[in-house]
């Protein structure tokens, strides 16, 4: 055990053999902080919550209480070997969310970037790459494989479907279920996720320039009304474009995909 003396530790929390404590760590009434765990310094664990697993808990983030960090996949698959949780820095984790550790067939990590919010009673399955600055609203889940780009949005009591990709910037609505990728920057909702359009709010609060939201609004016209296959009319845009933001998507959907795509009605 390695905990830094400028840590706070309540009297009632359990501090497990072989875990790091980082400097100036704060952690609250009956918490439980597992052997494998590695806490960032300025990490705040309020009452009851507990970290486990082979897990890292990057500087500065906030874990309310009651989340369950760390715990086994819940993957019939899983056989106790030993995986990976990795969180970045400044992540606010709220009360009730699950975050599993990572599979040997998936890689054996699942990781989460910096300034993430994961508000109350969220879940991220195995394996799930999150990027920086992504909300998942309240009792949103990720399934085992998926991959978020940075600032993604899911509202609340939306599902994604295992080995679903959410591109840079797109905004999932609440109640929604998504089954197939969904290219940068959009826009979808409807309880069987339609791709409806573009993030325009998130764009121009981002401070997008207005030549490249025209330049997004002509792709995505493209896209939904081109002819050939949405890979071809795809490929077309990237041979069209000086948009970065396009670019973005040519890429997208020019990637390896295990789902498919989400196209325009």
């Amino acid at each position: 055990m390695a905990i830094e003396p400028s840590a706070r530790i309540h009297p009632s929390a359990v501090i497990e053999d072989g875990a790091v404590i980082g400097a100036r760590a704060d952690i609250g009434p009956f918490c439980v902080v597992g052997p494998d765990v590695t806490l960032g310094a300025d990490v705040r664990l309020r009452a009851h919550a507990m970290v486990t697993g082979r897990t890292t808990i990057g500087d500065g983030c906030d874990v309310f209480s009651f989340a369950c960090i760390g715990e086994i996949p819940q993957d019939l698959k899983f056989g106790g070997e030993q995986t990976d949780l990795v969180i970045g820095a400044r992540c606010r984790i709220r009360e009730h969310v699950t975050i599993n550790t990572g599979t040997e067939q998936g890689g054996g990590v699942t990781r989460i970037g910096d300034d993430c919010l994961i508000m109350a009673g969220a879940h991220v399955a195995h394996d799930c790459r999150v990027g920086d600055r992504v909300i998942m609203v309240n009792n949103s889940a990720l399934a085992g494989h998926c991959v978020l780009g940075d600032d993604v949005i899911v509202g609340g009591l939306s599902g994604i479907h295992q080995w679903v990709r959410i591109g840079e910037g797109a905004i999932i609505g609440a109640v929604t279920m998504v089954t197939h990728d969904v290219i940068p920057h959009a826009l979808v909702q409807a309880p069987r996720g339609e791709l409806d359009g573009l993030n325009l709010v998130g764009l121009k609060r981002k401070g997008v320039s207005r030549a490249d939201i025209t330049a997004l609004r002509a792709a995505f016209q493209m896209l939904k009304q081109g002819e050939g296959a949405f890979q071809d009319r795809a490929r077309r845009l990237g041979d069209d474009t000086e948009s970065a933001y396009v670019r973005q998507i040519v890429d997208f959907v020019l990637a390896d995909s295990d789902r498919g795509f989400l196209t325009p009605s």
